[in-house]
């Protein structure tokens, strides 16, 4: 148990040194030192950082060789041992180090020396200084990894707080970006960042944001899903109602529509809110592409999300309830190749589908080098010698293996995982009631999403309710000149993009 910390600092750098080692438990990464400055060694200092931390060199050249020896009799007469005129002489005239605060209390200086920041003590005066010179070895700029575009940015967010908020502050070079941090975690002290754009955001949804997560008592936070769980509206869906990306594109596209991100020190995924249904199946590459081309592609993902979350229980619902709606052929060819086949249809789908959730996590959890040649060989052989061995038919192959490539088309993946929970409800439906299990479970689902909110915003707009002034980027995308509204629901301030879009030349001008 950790000793209880005195609120205001001691005068004595004795004093002051001992509660703090004691308070962190004398950890061996706490470096200290105690010298003497001035020409005649009139003021005695003490510095404290974290080894690993902190930036030694820096500390050495801009905090210990000033002291030492940019302390002269003329500085000793001015540096009176007055709090305020002792600091200020000293950020004033011998520290060369831009970010310097003064700290009054043992907790917020705790929390700036595990930050990485160097603690400056003078002995006789009740105050310290930190000073931010805060380094440690992170993950460099690279490309995206889970988001991956043809066109485009390839850049994605670290690790590191400051360095995601740079890559989007060179995306938006506007005075209205603003950003406010918190620290949260009883334990981790970790820093979150809230970012929007002033004007644009709408100003209930920026006060209910901070309304949240003001209201997260966690004994820590190590990425940004536990923020997530904890300021979403809906705590029982399936369906995340809280947007994550790792490209600073697709954030920077968010905060220009006037929402709101939270970025989370430690993690590359920052959340953007409200969030809407109409997200997880878009991609950065629609805006990069033409639009008939960015259209195209989008109805292909709704296609595919459609198969990835109805392909088995139709399968299942029409070979065992509806054999009349097949063609004569196909029926005979269904009844042949399910002649030999022990199970019935349900069976088989949920064999078939469990085996192959299993070889994705495989294929995921296992080294890079053979993680996707387990998943694709594991389920091609495997279904081979199923269908050889009369487990299965070969149509039932087909159609969970078009399912499962389905999956990976839609950009979000942890709407894809929404879809997979599902998709076994459906499939049980189907089973138990045909095409009518089916389509009760598909209306039961279209209520429940149009029920979703995401910080008050309805999770299905701009379909239900229907917005047409936010059709020009739902299922079609339009040319970027017809785009003219933000999202009507989210910006209500600033709801034009421009005054005067401008309309494309017409054949033969110059």
């Amino acid at each position: 148990m950790n000793p209880p910390m005195a609120h205001s600092l001691s005068d004595s750098i004795t004093e002051n040194l001992s509660s703090i080692l004691e308070y962190i438990g004398n950890s061996d990464d706490i470096v200290s030192r105690i010298f003497r400055a001035g020409p005649d060694g009139q003021i005695q200092v003490c510095i404290l950082y974290t080894d690993g931390l902190t930036d030694t060199n820096s500390v050495q050249q801009f905090v210990i060789t000033p002291l030492m020896n940019h302390i002269g009799p003329r500085e000793v007469d001015m540096l009176c041992y007055s709090d305020d005129t002792l600091f200020s002489g000293l950020k004033e005239q011998v520290l060369t180090v831009g970010a310097i605060k003064d700290v009054t209390d043992h907790e917020a200086l705790i929390h700036f020396l595990l930050s990485g920041q160097v603690i400056l003590l003078i002995e006789g005066v009740s105050q310290a200084l930190s000073i931010n010179m805060s380094q440690w070895e992170d993950r460099g700029v690279s490309e995206t990894s889970a988001q991956s575009v043809v066109r485009g940015p390839k850049e994605a967010f670290t690790e590191n707080l400051r360095t995601n908020t740079s890559l989007i502050r060179r995306k938006i070079k506007d005075q209205n970006l603003w950003l406010e941090s918190i620290s949260l975690g009883q334990y981790t002290k970790t820093t979150v960042a809230i970012m929007y754009i002033h004007g644009l955001a709408n100003d209930k949804i920026v006060e209910e944001v901070r309304s949240r997560l003001g209201r997260i008592q966690l004994d820590g936070i190590l990425e940004s899903s536990y923020i997530e769980e904890m300021i979403e509206d809906s705590k029982w869906t399936p369906f995340p109602t809280v947007f994550n990306s790792e490209r600073p594109d697709v954030i920077a596209a968010g905060l220009l529509e006037g929402r709101v991100a939270i970025l989370v020190d430690g993690t590359p995924f920052v959340l953007l809110i409200p969030a809407l249904f109409v997200q997880f199946y878009q991609a950065a590459e629609d805006h990069y592409q033409r639009a008939d081309i960015s259209t195209l592609i989008r109805f292909i993902r709704i296609i595919a999300l459609f198969i990835s979350l109805s392909a088995p229980s139709l399968y299942i619902a029409i070979t065992t309830f509806h054999q009349e709606m097949l063609p004569t052929r196909l029926l005979m060819s269904l009844a042949a190749q399910r002649e030999g086949v022990p199970f019935p249809a349900f069976i088989e789908a949920l064999m078939m589908e469990i085996t192959f959730e299993i070889l994705r996590e495989a294929g995921i959890r296992m080294p890079k080098a053979v993680g996707q040649a387990i998943s694709i060989v594991g389920t091609l052989v495997i279904g081979q010698a199923a269908v050889e061995a009369g487990i299965v038919s070969a149509a039932m192959v087909i159609v969970v293996a078009i399912t499962a490539i389905s999956s990976f088309v839609l950009p979000s993946y942890n709407f894809s995982i929404a879809l997979r929970m599902l998709r076994f409800i459906l499939m049980g439906l189907a089973a138990s009631f045909g095409l009518y299990g089916v389509t009760i479970g598909t209306l039961t689902l279209l209520l429940h999403m149009c029920s979703l909110r995401s910080f008050g915003v309805p999770y299905m707009s701009p379909f239900a309710p229907f917005i047409p002034s936010d059709q020009d980027d739902a299922l079609f995308r339009f040319p970027r000149w017809m785009q003219r509204k933000r999202p009507r629901l989210i910006n209500q301030q600033n709801t034009v993009r421009e005054e005067s879009a401008p309309q494309p030349k017409s054949r033969g001008s110059v």
